[in-house]
């Protein structure tokens, strides 16, 4: 069987549903699925090592990533594509795993989830230079609002204190950033979920010598909650959830559908509360609702979408 980035097999769309809205569909897909990220890392690095939760998750997709190549007959991407995809290596593969992971050894899982919260307006900023979007002011209002809107809240929750591992963490939104970014503009020639798994299996080789060192020096004694949440990270965060995120950022625009990543953040708060027992606090919920509010007010604004070379 060989699947095509363009046939219907690849992307079945229908055609009473325009494209954005279908690629905001898939963008919330995806983050519905990245937003458990940050509770299953803190479960995996309670007892494993963070360098190895960082990057064996990578090691681990990658054989499911090589398999599914062989299974549909990709062909080899061209050189010319390579150093895109070296750019979501080091951004969604190596950047973020690591320092998000290493931020959760001391930090909770709720905290990081706001942090992250000015990954939308990161990404749109990666987008508008990688991707070719031009949003319109109306659009870089609601974005910056929404991103001011969970920084203040992480301000007010944290009384107002930046410790290294939020510095950490603000590292990895700019990795993210940028691997979204250009795997979105990468996703229009290749498939979303190609471009995931040629990134993946580009990078094994080198990152399966880290990953060694540390389980020859440390093993893998963990328990089953930490081995629970490296199988979630490795499973669904590296590998099924970009099928959807790179496929809506492909199909809707890098800046639109980068959007309904203010929604991560208190889905996030609400997966630390249900699996690790975290509180959530009206203020909270209310942020939530004004970022939902400005995520939709964000749909209507106007964005042109330039050509792009890759």
């Amino acid at each position: 069987m060989s699947i095509k980035p363009g046939d219907p097999l690849a992307h079945p769309a229908p055609k009473d549903i325009d494209l954005e809205t279908l690629g905001l569909a898939y963008g919330f897909l995806g983050v519905l699925t990245f937003s458990l990220s940050l509770p299953a890392t803190r479960l995996a690095v309670a007892d494993l090592d963070s360098t190895f939760v960082g990057l064996g998750r990578a090691i681990v997709a990658s054989v499911l990533a090589a398999l599914l190549l062989k299974i549909t007959r990709q062909p080899l991407p061209a050189q010319r594509h390579l150093p895109n995809l070296f750019i979501v290596v080091a951004g969604v593969i190596v950047g973020f795993p690591v320092l998000s992971a290493w931020a959760m050894q001391s930090l909770p899982a709720s905290h990081g989830a706001i942090v992250l919260g000015i990954l939308p307006l990161a990404t749109a900023l990666a987008g508008a230079f990688r991707a070719g979007d031009r949003p319109s002011a109306a659009f870089w209002l609601c974005s910056s609002l929404g991103s001011a809107i969970v920084v203040g809240f992480t301000v007010v929750t944290g009384g107002g204190v930046i410790q290294i591992a939020d510095l950490a963490l603000l590292g990895a939104v700019a990795a993210a950033a940028l691997g979204y970014a250009e795997g979105g503009r990468l996703s229009r020639e290749l498939g979303g979920w190609q471009v995931i798994c040629w990134a993946l299996v580009l990078s094994a080789p080198v990152l399966a010598v880290p990953v060694a060192i540390v389980v020859a020096q440390q093993g893998l004694h963990a328990s089953w909650s930490a081995w629970l949440g490296f199988g979630y990270v490795s499973l669904f965060s590296m590998f099924l959830g970009f099928f959807a995120w790179y496929h809506g950022l492909a199909i809707g625009g890098v800046a639109r559908v980068s959007q309904m990543q203010l929604l991560q953040p208190f889905l996030t708060l609400f997966a630390s509360a249900l699996f690790l027992r975290e509180r959530i606090t009206v203020l909270a919920v209310m942020t939530a609702l004004v970022v939902v509010a400005l995520v939709f007010l964000g749909k209507r604004a106007p964005i042109a979408r330039a050509g792009d070379r890759i």
